[in-house]
């Protein structure tokens, strides 16, 4: 017998757990949430609020639809089955985005408080 290798995927509660963690994140745990939840994956209304409460996670078709709706769902199941290099790859090209934003209105303010200075 050769030994196991490497980690093994997370239980039953520690995948729906840190689902329940990305789809609060993304979309909170009021009832618009579970509502949300129902309308991206035509699940029952019970089914959602156990996700978002992390009783239990979705399966299969399910987590297709989640993935499909949700950047961070994705992040955090590919975090799960230590794919972590493909969650950097997905989320660079956003994370560069918003530095160059953020990086903008900086600039703009301080060209707007260097104009202010000299009137």
């Amino acid at each position: 017998m050769f030994p196991k290798k490497g980690k093994t995927f997370p239980n039953r509660q520690e995948y729906a757990s840190g689902l329940a963690v990305a789809l609060q994140g993304e979309l909170g745990s009021t009832h618009q949430a579970v509502k949300t939840l129902m309308r991206w994956t035509d699940a029952n209304e019970r089914t959602a609020k156990n996700w978002l409460k992390g009783t239990c996670g979705p399966r299969g078709e399910h987590l297709a639809r989640l993935i499909q709706h949700s950047d961070a769902v994705l992040a955090s199941f590919l975090e799960m089955a230590e794919r972590n290099s493909v969650v950097m790859r997905a989320t660079l090209p956003t994370l560069r985005t918003d530095l160059m934003r953020a990086v903008d209105a900086i600039d703009c303010c301080l060209s707007m408080a260097s104009g202010a200075e000299l009137d």
